[in-house]
């Protein structure tokens, strides 16, 4: 191979082997840090211990490309200290015991401070976070873990009251726009050798749904794949799309996003939005969560909010539950759609959910409260002989079907536990009751009179 040829290869894979994007532009300053402000902002807490190299061990909890691989890369920088990055991936306790024995090392013999950084750190189970304990407790290392998961469900509690949790939030589009900027006329960057179109600019920075490495990936590729124009690539709308497609989901199942987004969509529900609620229901079902458990939630939401405010949302609730079963996914999402702009749209009441509350509380705080002779069953002569359904007065003999008399213990003589609203059908069923308690409160009055 001739000379030429040679250079030609080495240049090649000199290219293919260049680093990432978002790896190029990974800040050295704090001062280069975009975000998250609330921690590392001028005069906040964070950033005076990086500042002045004194960090505790922490936990970095917070969405992708927030930051937190970063975060822990300048504490190193600030620290002086030696950094191990470590994967919690790839690792196990063998691994863990031979990174600490290098780090005692580096502590007794060379002075210097040793910072573990832990990606991932929710994928060790509870013996391996285990292990970090005594090295922590006596300062062989400065841990620092990054996990998008909530430190409460992922972590065990010996280590959590051993570190600090910092959380970070997700991205602004105002700040990926900032990254996107830096990209484009960085010397680590583009240099200014990159056109990128004001619509795929904006396009970006919301697809990217405040992931700055998800922003940088987008950019690299569409920047490699663009037609060169007087020197500079020219990336528009159409490259950015074909090359972000659609964007993955972040959605765990069982973690804290599942319970934020279920909540949600109960609190849309009740709150009579169904706009907001078909929102969280299209969110969590393109994130493949499983429909039956959307569908038993529906039918809490049907008993819980509106109750006898709409009877028939219970119905339909149970309907949409039995769709899912026959149908499945994804033909079963239009059942779930209807039945939540049902339950959305529907007069609300919780006055079942109150009333049963409190009954509730009422069998816990007085247990065993007697129940009235008259209400007992006689299934034998001796039980009949000692008063068991004596004076008992049968509801169907008597006008209207009611007889106007207490059936609660005598305790709890008087206790109104159901209280319905004046919304939908329960204004009839208020309209009924209040006068069959005023019938029962004449009665009461009669006995007393005589």
């Amino acid at each position: 191979m001739d000379p030429n040829s040679m250079n030609e290869l080495f240049t090649r894979v000199d290219k293919a082997t260049e680093k990432p994007l978002a790896d190029r532009l990974r800040p050295v300053k704090l001062a280069e840090f975009i975000g998250q402000e609330h921690l590392i902002g001028r005069g906040k807490a964070l950033r005076k211990v990086i500042e002045e190299g004194k960090v505790p061990s922490m936990i970095l909890w917070g969405p992708p490309g927030s930051g937190k691989t970063t975060l822990a890369f300048l504490v190193a920088q600030y620290t002086k200290a030696h950094f191990i990055n470590f994967s919690a991936v790839l690792s196990g306790i063998k691994e863990i015991r031979s990174t600490v024995e290098a780090a005692r090392i580096k502590r007794d013999f060379k002075g210097q401070q040793v910072i573990l950084f832990v990606d991932e750190f929710h994928r060790f189970n509870k013996l391996q976070q285990d292990a970090f304990l005594p090295y922590v407790e006596d300062g062989t290392l400065t841990l620092i873990g990054a996990t998008t998961e909530n430190p409460s469900f992922e972590i065990n509690s010996a280590l959590l009251s051993r570190v600090k949790i910092y959380t970070l939030k997700k991205l602004n589009t105002g700040e990926i726009k900032k990254v996107l900027e830096n990209t484009i006329k960085s010397k680590k960057g583009f240099n200014g050798e990159v056109e990128l179109a004001k619509d795929a600019f904006d396009f970006v920075a919301a697809i990217a749904d405040g992931d700055a490495r998800v922003a940088l990936n987008i950019i690299e590729i569409a920047h490699n794949v663009a037609p060169s124009k007087n020197k500079k690539k020219n990336i528009t709308l159409k490259i950015v799309e074909d090359v972000a497609q659609k964007k993955t989901l972040f959605y765990d199942k069982k973690q804290e996003e599942h319970y934020n987004l279920i909540s949600a969509l109960h609190k849309s529900v009740r709150g009579s939005d169904p706009d907001a609620a078909l929102y969280y229901l299209a969110r969590m079902l393109e994130s493949g969560e499983d429909p039956l458990y959307i569908a038993r939630r529906l039918v809490r939401m049907a008993v819980e909010d509106i109750g006898l405010a709409d009877p028939f949302a219970l119905t339909l609730a149970i309907s949409a539950k039995e769709a899912v079963h026959f149908i499945g996914m994804p033909e079963c999402n239009c059942a779930l759609a209807e039945v939540t702009v049902y339950l959305a749209t529907s007069p609300k009441s919780n006055a079942i959910y109150t009333a049963y509350e409190q009954a509730k509380n009422d069998v816990y705080n007085i247990p065993g409260a007697e129940i009235p002779f008259r209400l007992r069953n006689a299934p034998t002569s001796f039980m009949a002989d000692r008063g068991y359904g004596k004076n008992y007065r049968y509801a169907h003999n008597f006008p209207g079907g009611f007889v106007p008399e207490e059936y609660l213990p005598d305790i709890l003589e008087g206790t109104i536990y159901y209280k319905p609203t004046d919304r939908g059908r329960e204004a009839k069923i208020k309209e009924r009751l209040e006068k069959w308690r005023e019938l029962i409160k004449k009665e009461k009055n009669k006995g007393k009179n005589k």
